[in-house]
């Protein structure tokens, strides 16, 4: 077998590793009418009336199909918003596709589905909530006197800004009243249990989705500060802009803080997660015969950096190890868009290292996105060797001239 095929087979067995059926099935179990959430939520369903399921992501779907073989009848009703694409009927669940990573105006249809749904849930009624990436551009709302347009542009300038999954998502969460635990205040007092697939570092339920579910640590006042560091404050639309002056100035409601009783009512629970992906991974490395080494899990460097920061661990381990060997990274690094091309951060990496391992013909290289795709693409990432650069070329594309559009 060519490395090449080694190589897409291991990432193919992380993803496999956060297959979202397989985790809501290994998570989620129903006997002797007791409702068990992993080992840490027990639920009599003698003391539920109504079970109601929501959700937004790019795994939901898949989640809530696993909840359904699970569940069934004992739902009442649900809606679930994903990305265009990756949507197919569900028997008790009704389903919305809508735009990623720029939101759009069947995301917000969704999402006033959702809303809906929760109010309508009660004390005695259980609410399951099924999070997963994408879910922050997916369930979407307005501020008072915003457009679809305004919300857009302000994604396309903080996605292109270099700024952070926390800093994107700090800005969402007060342009929004779902957002930063908004949904949870719409569920209360009806109880709710939120199961998520993590797509950011660390796991934070606050940043994943931008925390509809929980609480939120941020201000306006770090709102306005991240859009003045990049730089975009300025070119932000004006109706988002006096959106934040009114919330700085006191004008409009804070995000849900850590104090608020409205959260003992939710329950928020990580079932997969990228480091998980990474064990999966490594097993399928050692099965092949790879001597393998999960070597960091939370990179968040610009791409450039982490190409650096490959290279020389690259070098480091070579010196070390004279087996042929798997060095497994992960992380969410970060990328500023200088021109309007397709592509993603995942792809732009593997560009940089095709030209770092154009004269090394013992290393391949795979870049790839666990949620399915990288950037505004059909492409979840890019292979690449000591042979990339030349086959480019021979196809009259100059690597050096693409990689320059990036910084």
């Amino acid at each position: 077998m060519s490395k090449r095929k080694e190589i897409i087979e291991i990432f193919l067995a992380g993803l496999e590793g956060v297959n979202p059926k397989r985790l809501i099935h290994k998570q989620v179990e129903l006997e002797d009418g007791m409702l068990r959430f992993g080992a840490e939520v027990q639920i009599n369903l003698t003391d539920i009336r109504n079970i109601y399921v929501i959700g937004f992501g790019k795994a939901s779907v898949n989640m809530a199909q696993a909840l359904e073989d699970i569940l069934g009848e004992h739902i009442k009703k649900g809606h679930i918003i994903t990305k265009y694409g990756h949507g197919f009927p569900l028997k008790y669940l009704e389903v919305t596709e809508a735009g990623h990573p720029m939101p759009d105006k069947n995301g917000l249809l969704g999402t006033k589905e959702i809303v809906s749904i929760v109010k309508e849930a009660t004390k005695g009624d259980l609410v399951i909530c099924l999070i997963s990436g994408g879910g922050s551009a997916l369930l979407t709302d307005l501020p008072e006197g915003a457009t679809i347009h305004d919300l857009i542009k302000l994604n396309t300038l903080l996605l292109k800004s270099g700024a952070s999954i926390e800093e994107v998502n700090c800005v969402r969460k007060h342009l929004s009243q779902i957002k930063g635990g908004g949904l949870s205040k719409e569920a209360y007092p009806a109880k709710m249990v939120c199961l998520i697939l993590s797509d950011v570092i660390g796991d934070s339920t606050g940043i994943i989705a931008s925390g509809p579910t929980t609480y939120d640590s941020t201000t306006y006042n770090d709102s306005m500060s991240i859009l003045k560091k990049y730089k975009i404050d300025t070119e932000i639309p004006l109706s988002l802009y006096k959106s934040l002056i009114r919330g700085m100035q006191g004008k409009s409601e804070e995000t849900l803080k850590a104090s608020n009783p409205i959260f003992f009512q939710t329950t928020n629970l990580v079932i997969g997660n990228n480091l998980m992906a990474l064990e999966s991974a490594k097993k399928k490395a050692e099965a092949i015969g790879y001597n393998t080494i999960i070597v960091k899990s939370d990179l968040t460097m610009n791409v450039v950096e982490v190409a650096d920061f490959l290279i020389r661990k690259l070098n480091q381990y070579n010196r070390k190890n004279t087996r042929k060997t798997c060095l497994l990274f992960g992380g969410e690094p970060t990328v500023q868009v200088k021109g309007n091309g397709l592509g993603g951060r995942n792809q732009h990496l593997a560009l940089i290292m095709s030209v770092l391992l154009k004269d090394n013909s013992n290393v391949t290289m795979l870049s790839g996105g666990t949620d399915g795709t990288d950037g505004p693409t059909d492409a979840a990432g890019a292979v690449v060797d000591c042979s990339t650069v030349v086959h480019a070329a021979q196809l009259d594309l100059d690597v050096y001239e693409w990689i320059s559009r990036v910084k």
